[in-house]
């Protein structure tokens, strides 16, 4: 569930406000990461200039993109790799109800 730019409903309870606090976290985590990545690769320490080049733009431009794609499939895995945990763990609670 996103708070963040999905619209909808505000967090109503503790635990949706936690969550949207968690989520918030992580994003802020997760660009600060993106940022000196990025930054890093592209940029790296000698840099004089106030601004970028075209070249060190550009980088920085294919960095993010790659960055953020990449985390979005490893979302889909962990995603599909919860699933199978409690489908696994749905089968085993309905054998150990079936042998009580």
């Amino acid at each position: 569930m996103s708070w963040f730019g999905g619209g909808g409903a505000q967090p109503a309870g503790p635990s949706q406000l936690e969550s949207a606090k968690i989520e918030m976290e992580m994003m802020t985590d997760l660009f600060n990461k993106m940022s000196a990545t990025c930054h890093r690769k592209c940029v790296g320490n000698k840099h004089d200039m106030t601004d970028l080049n075209i070249g060190e733009m550009s980088c920085i431009d294919r960095c993010v993109g790659k960055y953020l794609e990449a985390h979005l499939k490893v979302g889909e895995v962990l995603k599909k790799v919860e699933e199978q945990m409690k489908a696994q763990q749905a089968a085993q609670q309905s054998i150990a109800a079936k042998l009580s």
